[in-house]
């Protein structure tokens, strides 16, 4: 029996989870273990200072009749994808998908912030073949909005992950692939282009916006503008600029691909 786990980092009750579980239940036996609350831009992390505590619950999905069951972990997504692995299933998953997220995981700034790609990679750490998939949202705002009943046409989203996550189930990824990081533009179609992309270096030029509380004292958000425009072949250019499905394959192996011989004057 196949056998594949499912999280997220929007919750365990966001529409996106459900449609991923549409994409996937007829794949085989579909595990959910998600965080029990909003999680987004936590990364990787995972809580050790703490207990985590697990709920049993049901889901409503779109085409499942009577819902699917799923967990709630007290947790981050990272921590979500451990207890799925380590006490729920008690074994290594097929397949792992963290997904779909409300807003798109694009350039090296999802990749080290994105809760949705941080549980991705953790099951990728165990050797499990993982898929992280986002949509992109049309308000930037909509990211933090209450997510349970978030209006979006999943249909073709189904599809292309339904897809991708059978070939990977029968194929494998490449040698030096550990995840598949998708990306749908906000209005797929069957006739939408997909492209393997790599990673752009930003999506956000990140400011701060310095404001005071009614003490006169100051707080700060962190804030930014969306970066539209990179060159072809990034995955900012085939959402942004050309409308594309981005398909990025992601590596666990940071080591910057450097001759090591120019290291040498540093150490020496």
């Amino acid at each position: 029996m196949t056998r594949i786990l499912l999280t997220n980092d929007d919750g365990v009750y966001a529409a996106g989870l459900r449609a991923a579980y549409d994409a996937l239940h007829g794949l085989g036996e579909v595990v959910v273990s998600a965080p029990a609350q909003q999680k987004s831009g936590v990364g990787r992390s995972i809580s050790i200072f703490e207990p985590l505590r697990v709920s049993h619950t049901k889901i409503g999905g779109f085409d499942a009749p009577g819902g699917f069951d799923a967990h709630a972990v007290g947790g981050t997504p990272t921590d979500a994808v451990i207890i799925g692995i380590f006490s729920i299933m008690k074994c290594l998953p097929d397949l792992v998908v963290s997904g779909f997220n409300i807003g798109e995981n694009i350039s090296t700034d999802a990749v080290t912030t994105s809760g949705t790609i941080g549980a991705a990679l953790e099951a990728a750490s165990y050797g499990v073949p993982s898929i992280a998939v986002s949509i992109q949202v049309i308000d930037e705002g909509d990211k933090f909005d209450d997510l349970h009943n978030y209006h979006y046409d999943f249909d073709e989203g189904i599809k292309i992950l339904n897809r991708i996550a059978k070939r990977v189930l029968s194929y494998g990824l490449p040698d030096g692939v550990d995840l598949l990081n998708i990306n749908l533009p906000r209005h797929a179609t069957a006739d939408t282009p997909i492209e393997i992309t790599r990673l752009s270096r930003k999506i956000f030029n990140t400011g701060v916006n310095e404001r005071h509380d009614p003490r006169g004292r100051p707080y700060y958000w962190i804030d930014g503008d969306l970066i539209l425009e990179d060159d072809v072949g990034t995955d900012i250019h085939a959402v942004f600029s050309s409308g594309h499905v981005s398909v990025t394959p992601l590596s666990l192996d940071a080591t910057s691909k450097v001759n090591t011989k120019e290291l040498e004057k540093y150490i020496q």
